[in-house]
């Protein structure tokens, strides 16, 4: 199977984590589904000396590569994952937070893109 599969099929199995309106907790190293809209994928941490290390890899579709987010959290700190949308329309988003021993994953307020983008 490969890990695009991979990815797909157990956001499909764990749809419902990220879809809840409260936090759900992720457990260290087994991890749970996240969704953003037209992208789904896994989130999972590792405690390590200076913090969990938070790693989500998302992708589009099967045919799409996926892309991974690292960050390391320490007590009280979270990280927002978003996708863009059209100038002036509401985001996708998931807002992944440690509290003490524990990393929750909930599906974060919806912001209007206020964005531009660089010209070349």
């Amino acid at each position: 199977m490969s890990v695009r599969t991979t990815l797909l099929t157990a956001a499909t199995v764990l749809a419902t984590l990220a879809g809840a309106a409260q936090a759900e907790p992720i457990k260290a190293r087994a991890g749970g589904s996240v969704s953003l809209g037209d992208v789904a994928g896994v989130a999972y941490y590792t405690p390590e000396s200076t913090g969990y290390r938070v790693v989500v890899t998302l992708a589009r579709t099967e045919s799409a590569g996926p892309v991974r987010f690292e960050t390391v959290l320490t007590n009280g700190q979270s990280v927002t994952l978003s996708t863009p949308r059209d100038l002036g329309g509401e985001t996708e988003a998931i807002e992944i937070l440690r509290t003490g021993d524990s990393v929750s994953v909930s599906r974060a307020k919806p912001a209007v893109t206020r964005e531009a983008a660089a010209l070349n």
